[in-house]
């Protein structure tokens, strides 16, 4: 049987745009598979894209452009793709709600291309805040948006397989849309590093890690930090701005920055994990969510212990896939100021929410998640789970299957 040439669409690092490292982690797993050929469809941008084993890099689509479903059917064709994988959510092809709405409907493009399409939705509009979310309207606006992206919905449902990491959002797609080509696939752990060790001493750093501006806030972080008036407490400021908000995080650091902030820009591939260990806690200033979150995948793998709001789909996450952490309730300083120094103060319960948390992070990973992909894209292309497997894989397969139902 000749290679089977899988297409995925997505944003890549270092491009700022949402999903990207995602996208990285989840080609790198792709691209360690046997018996299949990998395009990698990304933004066309003057960046440097890192080269991943078995991935050939294609540059094919740009952000906020209004012809994105024409150029990646023709890009997809053009790569002799037999299938392709979308990694998006709502907002990953524009920050204008015209570029993102077309976006979306790249899985009918290649519908009518005659090629499969697994799309794999990180939210729902159902579940969205779309104020915090960076499409800010009066309430009436809002009425029409969300119509607007329940139909944009359906388009998507228009995929040969729509994938969620999120059980509630498989239930509410097959519910509302009685959608029968609806599965979950889980997040994943991008790595699986050893057990962390808290140390109960050294220099105290709160850790904020992402991109910016939109549902992600960092204002109410700053002043609870202050408010704890702790010598020697470090908050560092790790990413970039969400593209829906350029110079978010400039103007925060004029207008809030001091000796006890560091902002640290975009943060490389390779310095991710050292960003994490090097903190005593890392804070989830949210507040909305869009869906599961990667930063906490990483806190979890990498040992460091999270400070979470109290909001819908994290807490969702945090019940399906085992996390735990301190809780604060959103937008309110004082009670921030207090779970970080809750934590601050007990390094046994630091430890053991690291302990828990790593455990969680590794217990899928992203390897294991990719044969899940593979045994779906069999049964599309080859009318066999199995087909795309080596026979140890195919065990992992089976073991996968396990671990997700």
């Amino acid at each position: 049987m000749r290679e089977t040439t899988i297409a995925v669409v997505t944003a890549l690092s270092p491009s700022s745009t949402t999903l990207a490292e995602y996208g990285l982690h989840l080609l790198t797993a792709l691209g360690r598979k046997p018996g299949v050929r990998v395009v990698a469809l990304v933004e066309d941008l003057p960046l440097d894209y890192p080269t991943i084993e078995g991935v050939e890099v294609r540059r094919a689509w740009r952000f906020n452009a209004l012809t994105t479903p024409v150029r990646l059917a023709r890009a997809a064709r053009a790569a002799g793709a037999d299938i392709v994988i979308i990694n998006a959510h709502f907002g990953s092809f524009g920050a204008s709600r015209a570029s993102a709405a077309l976006g979306l409907m790249t899985p009918v493009a290649l519908r009518l291309s005659g090629i499969p399409v697994i799309t794999l939705m990180h939210n729902i509009v159902e579940t969205v805040d779309l104020a915090a979310a960076g499409f800010r309207a009066s309430r009436p606006v809002e009425a029409v948006l969300r119509a607007i992206g329940t139909s944009l919905t359906w388009l998507v449902l228009r995929s040969t397989l729509v994938t969620t990491t999120m059980p509630r959002y498989v239930e509410i797609l097959r519910a509302k849309y009685r959608a029968d080509n609806v599965a979950l696939t889980p997040h994943g752990a991008f790595d699986a590093p050893p057990a962390p060790v808290v140390r109960p001493d050294g220099a105290e750093v709160v850790m904020t890690f992402g991109k910016f501006g939109t549902y992600k806030k960092v204002e109410t972080l700053i002043e609870a930090v202050r408010l704890l008036g702790r010598p020697g407490l470090t908050l560092v400021i790790a990413g970039t701005d969400s593209p829906n908000t350029p110079g978010y995080l400039a103007d925060v650091e004029a207008n809030y920055g001091g000796d006890d902030v560091h902002f640290t820009g975009y943060v490389p591939e390779d310095a991710v994990e050292s960003t994490f260990r090097d903190a005593t806690v890392t804070v989830f200033p949210y507040t909305a969510t869009t869906g599961s979150s990667g930063v906490l995948h990483q806190a979890g793998a990498f040992g460091c212990p999270p400070i979470l709001p109290r909001l819908g789909d994290l807490e969702d996450l945090i019940i399906d896939e085992g996390y735990t952490g301190a809780f604060f309730a959103p937008d309110d300083a004082a009670d921030l100021a207090r779970a970080i120094e809750g934590l601050l103060d007990d390094p046994a319960e630091r430890q053991r929410i690291a302990t828990g948390n790593h455990a969680a992070a590794i217990g899928l990973s992203l390897d294991e998640v990719a044969d899940w992909y593979l045994m779906h894209i069999g049964s599309i292309v080859h009318d066999s789970a199995l087909a795309l497997l080596t026979p140890g894989e195919s065990a992992a397969g089976v073991r996968t299957l396990h671990k997700v139902l």
